[in-house]
């Protein structure tokens, strides 16, 4: 069948989950001093450890459990502008592994392997805010074996690693979306749309690094084209406008991977994706090459000769696709959840790897990995 058959999936009934009780200083007390990380595209740590801990996925009993969740929450120590604080996660890793593997057993008996962790950071479990000290720090060594379920993915990368489970960001608050739609057969008469940075005058002032040059290439060649409403002003209509737009533009940031994927989709906009060999959310249940267009960085100052080739059927049969709710609720993160939406889909996307391979479980007295206490 095709990738959309298996929007629907049903995880209960096909795994069980072992969520570990630690202390609080690893999760809760961290929303209670910053309340902001319930609001920030990094939150799906937070959902997900709120929705197991009711959900029927749940077991209270580690011996039948399929798979077993840390709930750390590596992005929610805020800095005095509300951004997370990275340099200190490697240690909380070391401490918290350290802390399990001597409580519980389970741990030791696969290193991880039939854990999962989510690490919604820009790189992932490489926990750096640039790429060029994310691949200069790896992903962190305790993870190597754990299932990662991460906002990046990067094909041959070296934060990426090969079964992790791609999701969306936090992008949009589900409580508030039904304030801005607008009706479904309004016309769209912006052909292409992006609100955003296009340099990072701090880091970056000559943009040669920052989104690898394609969002200064987009400024600088299209900010005077009719056909183009780009700006790095947001505004106050932006949801509205979204849906009055046939094309988003969706390039790469600092990380491959960008919350304006999640508002395309919600708000039947398609997205235009520029980042190379990028590892969209739930691949085995959205169909993005049917909804989605794809430009290589390398042909961003070609893009107003890319979009305007496409035939008016198949911007049609996007935008039919787009319009399905079942992607659009795997796209967020309601409070609470609701059946099929994304944290349902990392459900199901580890169901999907069920039963574990014989790999899984270590012989005794073999260590693939040293654990690091230090």
């Amino acid at each position: 069948g095709s990738a959309g058959d298996v929007l629907g999936d049903d995880p209960v009934g096909r795994l069980k989950v072992f969520v570990y009780e630690i202390p609080s200083s690893y999760n809760v007390k961290l929303v209670e001093k910053s309340p902001k990380c319930l609001t920030h595209m990094f939150a799906s740590e937070i959902f997900m450890h709120r929705f197991l801990l009711s959900s029927p996925i749940r077991t209270l009993n580690p011996e039948e459990a399929d798979w077993f969740f840390i709930p750390a929450y590596t992005t929610c120590d805020l800095d005095h502008v509300e951004m997370p604080v990275m340099s200190y996660v490697p240690g909380v890793i070391n401490s918290l592994i350290k802390l399990i593997s001597s409580t519980w057993p389970y741990w030791n008996r696969t290193e991880g392997a039939d854990h999962f962790f989510i690490v919604p950071h820009d790189y992932g479990a490489c926990f750096d805010h640039q790429e060029r000290g994310a691949i200069s720090r790896g992903i962190h060594p305790l993870l190597q074996r754990v299932t990662l379920v991460q906002t990046f993915g990067q094909r041959n990368h070296v934060c990426y690693k090969d079964g992790s489970i791609v999701i969306p960001p936090y992008a949009i608050d589900p409580r508030k979306l039904q304030s801005h739609l607008i009706p479904a057969n309004t016309f769209r008469p912006i052909f292409v749309y992006f609100r955003g940075l296009f340099y990072d005058s701090w880091t970056d002032p000559e943009g040669g690094y920052y989104a690898r040059g394609v969002r200064a290439a987009l400024w600088e060649n299209f900010q005077d084209n009719p056909l183009f409403n780009i700006s790095l002003e947001r505004s106050s209509t932006y949801l509205e406008d979204l849906q009055k737009t046939i094309f988003c533009l969706c390039p790469l940031g600092w990380a491959p991977w960008s919350p304006r994927l999640v508002e395309a989709v919600v708000f039947g906009c398609i997205p235009v994706v520029i980042s190379d060999d990028i590892v969209l959310p739930f691949p085995d249940a959205i169909p993005w090459e049917e909804i989605a267009v794809f430009v290589a960085e390398k042909d961003v100052t070609k893009l107003d000769i890319i979009l305007t080739s496409i035939p008016g059927d198949e911007i049609i049969k996007r935008q039919s696709l787009l319009a399905n709710p079942s992607l659009k609720q795997a796209m967020l993160y309601p409070q609470p959840a609701r059946p099929g939406d994304a944290l349902h889909q990392i459900l199901n996307g580890l169901a999907r790897k069920l039963p574990h391979g014989d790999g899984v479980f270590l012989k005794p007295g073999r260590e693939d990995h040293e654990l690091v206490t230090r």
